[in-house]
């Protein structure tokens, strides 16, 4: 899992602060935010993330209800929401889009976790907080 994956799936277990993630994003350029959120975007459908997992998304995210990202992850089918969500061109729709991808990857995987992987698995970006770099 390349360093950039592995940052994304931190922030969405809880192991990086939502702050750090956002000033990591904030610095990337446009097209290195556009890749972001396209890995973003295929972590959630890899995670089977539904149109269920919007509404506590948006919350988890905290952003409004009312502002795109959140109008569009409720709307229609999910993995054509997410792939207008991971397109989201300006600047400060970017960053609503990060936070709720974010948010929705840290629902759907955890749900993931806890119906197939609760007794052990081997997928990498559920062993972060255990690998060789972890802290005590």
């Amino acid at each position: 899992m390349n360093e950039h994956a592995v940052l994304l799936n931190e922030l969405a277990q809880g192991l990086r602060p939502m702050a750090q993630g956002i000033d990591w994003f904030e610095n990337l350029s446009e097209d290195m935010q556009a890749a972001a959120l396209r890995d973003l975007y295929q972590f959630c459908i890899q995670a089977r993330a539904t149109k269920e997992d919007g509404p506590a998304s948006i919350r988890r995210a905290g952003i409004r209800p009312t502002h795109t990202p959140a109008v569009l992850i409720t709307r229609g089918r999910i993995d054509e929401q997410l792939a207008k969500i991971a397109s989201l061109a300006p600047q400060h729709e970017r960053i609503k889009a990060f936070r709720l991808l974010v948010a929705l990857l840290a629902v759907a995987d955890g749900r993931r976790r806890e119906r197939f992987c609760s007794h052990g698995c081997s997928h990498s970006w559920h062993h972060l907080d255990t690998g060789p770099d972890a802290t005590a």
